[in-house]
């Protein structure tokens, strides 16, 4: 069997630029994957790269899919540098995809977690998002002098029913005494936080260990296990909290997916804001580690981001129609 490749890249501006600890996120860029084999059955994937999280840039993943053979077969088939995780999810997700149904069901909007603005915007901005159906929230934090935001958290959880439940994502922009005021006030909130993302850099472990060890909030890792290789070396070094999983940049999906059924862990699937087809992949994943892991934690997903992406046919379920709509390089 052979196998023909082709890819076109994108660029889509976020309905409001994304305000995070790593900066201002004005543009989604990724490159949408497209794998025919001698049967006409297609196969279609995305590499979605966040080189602030440490993955390959767009360049870089351009660079990568314009040297891949046009025409291949399984006995020459290529090899995806480890540095290029985002490449790796993405060829494996097409090759998995092949000749598949694409138009699975979605999810209940319940089962995602909605993104809201950063700073006092979030005041606002989760009330349509709960007539949507969303009962989970994740707030942006660390962008503004503590006492502000602990003022504007006490706001927030005053207007949000007692229903919802609230993630606060710091993207390790806390210093160690901001993260103790934010893990106090979370203590005092009982379970109405869910979990706090990632409150100091990655080269804290010891730090965010103690914090975790002492308060009662759960705290979530999220830069530190960008890779599957740090998730690994976490796990093992006896991070007792939740792991935030953003699959679409951490390589492999399948070996992922090995490690999960060998260590069943306490983790959440994020998105990295992917068209339908990187999203779909995550969905998929989801759902079978909750087939197979029925026993295991199971949290909402972080991908209630779409009312960020624009109307441009990205988000489209018929994957041939998203694929026409870009233009090849």
């Amino acid at each position: 069997m052979t196998y023909t490749f082709e890819f076109r890249p994108y660029r889509r501006p976020f309905r409001q630029a994304i305000e995070t600890h790593h900066g201002t996120w004005k543009h989604r860029e990724g490159i949408i994957l497209k794998i025919t084999d001698d049967e006409g059955r297609a196969g279609f994937g995305e590499v979605a790269p966040l080189p602030w999280f440490g993955t390959e840039t767009q360049a870089q993943a351009i660079a990568f899919c314009s040297q891949v053979p046009r025409r291949f077969s399984r006995d020459n088939a290529f090899t995806i540098l480890s540095n290029l995780p985002a490449c790796k999810f993405g060829f494996e997700t097409a090759c998995q995809n092949m000749g598949r149904d694409i138009h699975c069901a979605e999810l209940h909007t319940r089962q995602y977690s909605a993104l809201l603005p950063a700073g006092k915007a979030a005041l606002s901005a989760w009330t349509p998002l709960w007539a949507m159906g969303h009962r989970t929230f994740k707030w942006k934090i660390g962008m503004a002098p503590v006492a502000v935001e602990l003022a504007w958290l006490s706001q927030l959880m005053a207007q949000l029913p007692l229903g919802a439940k609230l993630r606060l994502d710091a993207n390790g922009g806390l210093d160690e005494l901001s993260a103790h005021h934010w893990l106090d006030q979370c203590d005092r909130l009982a379970h109405r936080i869910e979990f706090i993302e990632q409150p100091l850099p990655p080269n804290q472990f010891h730090h965010l260990l103690k914090l975790a060890q002492r308060y009662k909030t759960p705290i979530a890792l999220d830069e530190s296990v960008t890779t599957l290789d740090q998730l690994k070396a976490h796990y093992f070094r006896g991070w007792p909290g939740i792991f935030i999983i953003k699959a679409a940049i951490i390589g492999s999906p399948s070996r992922l997916k090995q490690f999960c059924l060998d260590h069943p862990i306490d983790l959440v699937i994020s998105s990295v804001f992917e068209t339908d087809i990187g999203r779909q992949a995550l969905i998929d994943l989801t759902v079978e580690l909750e087939t197979l892991l029925p026993n295991a934690p199971h949290r909402v997903l972080g991908l209630g981001t779409q009312q960020w992406l624009p109307n441009d046919g990205l988000d489209d379920p018929d994957w041939e129609a998203l694929w026409q709509r870009l233009n090849p390089l």
